[in-house]
């Protein structure tokens, strides 16, 4: 699928922001006053500019207020809700922290749930779509839910679990790339099943159904190059895992600590630009483009 800007800025950055938030719901780090607002308002820009961001893929951003009317068979209309609701759940945790010195509270806990199951509504998005085998399994929400709790953890400051967190997120990511590379093969579309006619005997395209690109090509069909895709895949494990989890290992910094943090965005960055630019959408097969 053609990587839009809007949604690879979304996926990051949101993912982030509610990891960030359910570390803080559960009283890790446990921080008060002006600290606890600092971890609040990054964690909270991270989140929200995240969200803002998915509204510029829309094609009628305006008529997003729409997606809250179907919460019932829509991930996205849950991921609405979930998010409005963690954000003000967790908004009551913050302000006990920041105004009141409060720990850990019962609100906190449930922001925190609120703001992984958002983390995990976004990834169902994506896992739904049996159009798209390369996401329709279980590893899709596995590595959203790890790349959020391993950020998270980064920017919380947790040296502890963070490295662990990142490793396990990484081998996620491997695991997700191996499953994916094999899911539309596995799917069993292809050219006959696209068009209906394989009955007839074995098909090839002889012309394209059209003569100039419409929707479908520019949005669905985008084929990355082998060695364009391993040289991401490795700057998406580098700099998204192993780096920073050997930055939070030695002794503590904060210019280590910003470096970790960098390094890991601009990973993570990649890993999204790849999830998109390699899901092949089995419209593809129609046009002879897998």
């Amino acid at each position: 699928m053609h990587p839009a800007p809007s949604v690879i800025l979304f996926t990051t950055f949101s993912g982030l922001g509610f990891g960030l938030l359910a570390w803080l719901g559960f009283g890790i780090p446990a921080v008060t006053g002006w600290v606890a607002f600092v971890f609040f308002a990054i964690a909270y820009a991270l989140a929200i500019g995240g969200l803002v961001a998915s509204a510029f893929h829309l094609g009628h951003p305006e008529r997003a207020i729409k997606a809250f009317t179907q919460w019932r068979s829509s991930w996205l209309s849950r991921e609405a809700w979930s998010s409005v609701a963690a954000l003000l759940v967790m908004a009551v945790a913050g302000a006990g922290a920041v105004f009141f010195g409060a720990g850990r509270s019962a609100a906190g806990v449930v922001g925190a749930v609120l703001c992984l199951g958002t983390v995990f509504a976004t990834s169902m998005i994506y896992t739904q779509l049996r159009s798209v085998p390369r996401w329709h399994h279980w590893l899709t929400p596995a590595m959203f839910l790890g790349f959020s709790l391993a950020g998270g953890a980064l920017l919380a400051g947790q040296v502890t679990p963070a490295p662990w967190l990142l490793l396990l997120a990484g081998i996620v990511q491997v695991a997700h790339w191996r499953m994916g590379d094999t899911a539309l093969a596995r799917s069993g579309s292809s050219l006959a099943t696209a068009t209906g006619l394989g009955g007839l005997g074995r098909l090839r395209a002889f012309e394209p159904p059209h003569t100039s690109p419409n929707y479908l090509m520019r949005e669905f069909i985008h084929v990355v190059g082998r060695k364009h895709r391993d040289r991401l895949r490795v700057i998406a494990l580098g700099l998204g895992f192993a780096l920073p989890a050997a930055l939070v290992m030695l002794p503590f910094s904060h210019i280590l600590a910003a470096l970790a943090v960098v390094s890991h965005i601009i990973g993570v960055l990649a890993s999204r630009w790849l999830f998109f630019a390699e899901a092949e959408h089995v419209v593809g097969l129609y046009y002879g483009a897998r």
